[in-house]
């Protein structure tokens, strides 16, 4: 994907180089910003102008989300009982003591006698002989040994009773991928969190970008990120029997164009990326042709967006532009936050490029509209 991304990068500046050729010249040592402003001042554009400031923030912060901008729930956590609970499918190993000559349970010179890998039925019982069926599920250990203990009572009076439990899928998690060692892990018990098995399956591969986890319960899926998990303990939600849970890398990103260190394909490297870490992410501007007053965010907002009583930008396409050489424009760029898809530009300074800022937006544009269908 990477490799058809690049082809229409490619593809996108040779569009431009032609252009350049065919309409003429733009008045000579132009500035990008400047052009941008009084292009967006036409009767009929395109395209809206908005210039990122402090005052501007609040502002798009209340506009709708654009490209992959899903949030999946997460839940909280919670305190559980402190020891496991039987569950239908485990598997409990019961060994009976009776010191009387006449045992039912045991034979003549013989103590003790075992009932090995006795299963919970669906139904959360399990066959006692001379007893019957005897309801376990939903107890704990200690509970299901004196509830057996009581039920044989009545019949060998000297009978005692030890139990203990191995899990079973009701009772054990799955830990299907992004881990250094997937597997089923049961619980030791009910406040299994997490962040617990994550550890139990060796931690998290550290090739993934930005990790995100998710959590399947039922038909439901949850999820949130590692980084997120980490800095809020009380989201270290505690697991229930059945759980499903995986780690994949942060499937969102960002482009970057023009004079910037790399003109590629960014991945989100954690949950917020504003315009100056995408700066950093996409290795700086070029000192010598980047002109630092014309730092552009290229943005398709959908038609809903444009909608009588939303609060949105005046048209679904939208460039942002940030200067870089002032106080104002440094922290409001600290905290303009980039959203999956945007299109980060570095325009030159001059612009020697025989082509209208119109166009320039439109390449872009129609660039970053492909180069999104190869990822949808």
């Amino acid at each position: 994907m990477r490799t058809a991304l690049n082809l229409l990068v490619i593809l996108g500046l040779t569009a431009l180089t032609v252009g350049c050729t065919a309409r003429g010249r733009l008045p000579g040592g132009a500035p990008v910003r400047e052009e941008v402003l009084r292009q967006s001042a036409d009767e009929t554009p395109d395209f809206a102008v908005y210039e990122v400031t402090r005052a501007f923030l609040p502002t798009v912060a209340q506009w709708p989300g654009t490209g992959d901008q899903e949030r999946l729930n997460w839940i909280g956590t919670s305190r559980g009982p402190a020891t496991q609970i039987i569950q239908p499918g485990d598997m409990l190993n019961i060994r009976i003591w009776d010191s009387s000559d006449n045992s039912l349970l045991t034979a003549p010179e013989q103590k003790e006698t075992r009932l090995e890998e006795v299963k919970v039925s669906a139904n959360g019982t399990i066959f006692m002989p001379y007893v019957g069926d005897i309801t376990v599920t939903g107890l704990t250990p200690d509970l299901a040994r004196a509830e057996l203990q009581g039920a044989l009572e009545a019949i060998v009076p000297s009978a005692q009773v030890q139990l203990n439990m191995a899990e079973g899928r009701a009772n054990s998690v799955d830990l299907v991928g992004g881990v250094n060692t997937p597997g089923s892990y049961p619980m030791p018990d009910r406040n299994y969190t997490v962040l617990s098995l994550l550890a139990a399956g060796g931690g998290v591969q550290s090739n993934l970008t930005n990790p995100q986890i998710r959590l399947m319960r039922g038909s439901g899926i949850y999820g949130t990120s590692v980084e997120t998990l980490l800095n809020n303990p009380r989201l270290d939600t505690r697991l229930r029997g059945g759980d499903r849970v995986f780690v994949e890398a942060d499937t969102r990103y960002f482009l970057s164009f023009g004079a910037a260190g790399s003109e590629d394909l960014h991945r989100f490297t954690k949950d917020d990326v504003s315009a100056m870490d995408a700066v950093s992410i996409m290795g700086g501007v070029s000192d010598s042709k980047a002109d630092p007053q014309g730092l552009l965010v290229l943005r398709e907002y959908p038609g809903a967006a444009l909608r009588p009583g939303v609060r949105g930008p005046r048209q679904t396409r939208v460039v942002f532009t940030i200067d870089l050489t002032s106080a104002d424009g440094l922290f409001s760029a600290r905290n303009f936050a980039i959203n999956p898809g945007d299109l980060v530009v570095a325009t030159e300074s001059p612009i020697n490029d025989a082509l209208t800022i119109s166009n320039i937006v439109g390449n872009f544009f129609g660039v970053f509209s492909r180069a999104g269908n190869v990822f949808n």
